[in-house]
């Protein structure tokens, strides 16, 4: 395959194409030698201050001891002629500011400082005032110089002061000889860096124009012409430009197989390929097969649909374009390109329209499961990403895990107040009979409370199962409203709830399940109960005509929204209202309730509106006269 003119790109600056690589490490290397000598010009310049500062420091320290021990001894003898000379002299030995040497009362006894006049007077034989002199030698900085303060004990006389004060510090930076040391490195560093880059320059160069034209790829380039190199540039060139000639080669042969296999399937091929996507496209887990630069090479009608886009447009396109999740897609290019092994798994979650939020997981939206596996085929890596929906698998395991939590509560409250009330009756059994009765009262309710939740749970076995059965017999329903008035009364008064039951001079016929039909009204009613606030009231009507009978249970309470309200009836759903988070219950009531009157033919109804309360109406066939 012939190769087309090169279309050379413009290089900014005064770099040509190929360059780029070495005078980037050139200028790396430049600054990190001009970094090294700085670095330790600057270390050797401040060691060398901090010794002059000690040696500065040594030197004080041993004039004040030499002047201490020989001022003490004239000035005991009144020598202050030859003390003065004595502290000039020390000052322009060792290039002392000033020596001083005072008494406490201010007065200075012998200074070096330029222009210092004495009068002539004698020491008298001792200080008339004391001052408080350091006990010891100490050395101060006072504006850039450092000075010490030594005292002295005169015999017979009392304490003096000596104070030397250091010339002016010469800073590292003050000696034009290290700056011109300095600037000399540097200088020759940029030198042997440009003989350097010389050197390496033309060696390096092809390897530079392969790099850039690499970078290209990477952006999107595919231009030949333009990620081909100059054949000037040596045998490095012309084997990078005879890779570009082979991979042309390939995607031409790539593209022609392409057209050919859609071509078959618009065709309708009956081979087995054609066999093999018409079984790919019935899966409901999405297929998409991905190669080693991330294109997306076939994907099935679920995969389309869970990626949100058309099979024919994502075809050949980026899979960052339809894959928004960087964990599935940093997997995806180590598997497709062949360093990654084994299996990735990584769950994502989906916003949806918030229309829909209540089908959630928790709140949430859609959550798929990406499945990542690499894929080998001759010497080319890809990758094949398995997409399923494991929504409804999440809001069974959190409903699950709900109901587990609701029930134990549940059944921890009944047993409580039996166990309590046993131990009562046991620790006094010849209590008066109006206690026993209370306490046999809440026993028993608390039976009944237990034996309703295991008939709850017994009932979603059984219609999970689909061996849920009617005892078909005739039905009174008059008793079963009375009983239900007695068991709802007292729970109705502690909750301070108003309950009233309006019901027909003449009941219907009924056939039906007695039990079933009695858990269903005891769990409609329940419910008014349980969600209506304490001040409210809760209605019992019930109606009949010449072929259904009719039960509305009707509540002044929170009332369920809108878009809930298909959902209360579903096994473990609970209503998201933040009002009801402390109120305990498994969710199963509604439930259960539904599918035992549509067992008997019937249904249940709901209308609700926020804050002014519910009314289920539960309608049953008529029995015929």
């Amino acid at each position: 395959m012939s190769l087309p003119k090169l279309k050379m790109p413009k290089f900014p600056g005064f770099l040509q194409r190929g360059e780029h690589l070495v005078a980037m490490s050139g200028l790396g290397a430049a600054a990190l030698i001009l970094t090294t000598i700085g670095a330790a010009g600057l270390w050797t310049l401040d060691s060398n201050e901090a010794a002059r500062r000690e040696g500065r420091e040594q030197t004080l320290h041993a004039s004040a001891q030499l002047l201490g021990a020989a001022g003490e001894q004239m000035l005991a003898s009144g020598e202050i002629t030859q003390l003065r000379t004595l502290v000039a002299g020390v000052a322009a030995s060792h290039h002392f500011q000033s020596v001083r040497i005072t008494m406490p009362d201010g007065t200075a006894i012998a200074d070096s400082s330029p222009g210092a006049e004495f009068k002539k007077f004698d020491l008298p034989p001792k200080w008339s005032k004391t001052a408080d002199f350091p006990d010891v030698p100490a050395v101060q900085s006072v504006g850039g110089r450092m000075h010490i303060a030594a005292p002295m004990d005169v015999p017979g006389r009392g304490p003096v002061l000596l104070e030397i004060e250091d010339a002016a510090p010469v800073t590292m930076w003050s000696d034009w000889r290290v700056q011109t040391g300095f600037g000399a490195i540097g200088a020759a560093g940029l030198v042997a860096m440009v003989g350097f880059y010389r050197a390496v320059r033309r060696r390096f160069r092809a390897l530079g124009a392969i790099a850039e034209s690499l970078a290209a790829v990477q952006a999107g380039e595919s231009d030949p012409a333009v990620l081909c190199v100059a054949r000037s540039f040596g045998p490095e060139a012309e084997a990078w430009n005879q890779l570009l000639a082979e991979r042309e080669e390939m995607r031409a042969h790539m593209s022609q197989d392409k057209a050919e296999l859609q071509l078959g399937n618009r065709r309708g091929a009956t081979g087995r390929e054609g066999d093999l996507f018409s079984l790919c496209d019935a899966m409901w887990q999405g297929l998409v097969l991905v190669d080693d630069r991330l294109k997306i090479k076939f994907v099935n009608g679920a995969g389309a649909v869970f990626l949100r886009g058309k099979r024919e447009e994502m075809l050949s396109q980026d899979a960052a374009r339809f894959i928004t999740d960087q964990r599935v897609l940093d997997a995806l290019k180590a598997f497709a390109t062949g360093a990654g092994r084994g299996r990735a798994v990584v769950e994502v979650e989906q916003d949806k329209d918030p229309a829909n939020a209540a089908l959630r997981v928790g709140g949430a939206g859609t959550v798929l499961r990406f499945s990542i596996r690499p894929v080998r085929k001759e010497d080319n890596a890809a990758a094949i990403v398995v997409v399923e929906d494991i929504t409804q698998q999440r809001v069974a395991e959190e409903a699950r895990n709900a109901f587990v939590a609701s029930a134990t509560h549940e059944l921890r409250t009944p047993l409580t107040n039996i166990r309590l009330y046993v131990d009562e009756l046991l620790e006094d059994p010849e209590q008066d009979v109006t206690k026993r009765t209370t306490a046999m009262n809440v026993i028993s309710q608390g039976v009944r409370r237990l034996e309703r939740m295991v008939s709850d749970m017994l009932s979603v076995s059984q219609i999970e199962a689909g061996t849920l059965k009617l005892n078909k017999g005739d039905v009174r329903l008059e008793p079963i409203f009375e009983e239900l008035r007695a068991d709802f009364a007292e729970q109705a008064r502690q909750k301070e709830i108003k309950i009233k039951f309006d019901l027909p001079p003449k009941w219907p016929q009924m056939e039906g399940d007695r039990d079933k039909i009695m858990m269903a009204l005891h769990n409609l009613i329940g419910n008014a109960i349980k969600y209506t606030p304490a001040g409210g009231e809760v209605t019992v009507r019930a109606s009949a005509d010449g072929k259904n009978f009719s039960c509305d249970v009707v509540d002044n309470g929170i009332g369920i929204k809108d878009e809930e309200q298909p959902l209360v009836f579903e096994k473990f759903y609970r209503a998201k209202d933040k009002r009801i988070a402390n109120v305990t219950g498994t969710g199963l009531g509604l439930a259960i309730a539904r599918e035992v009157v549509r067992l008997h033919g019937g249904d249940i109804g709901l209308k609700s509106q926020i804050d002014k309360g519910s009314t289920f109406t539960m309608t049953l066939p008529a029995k015929a006269a």
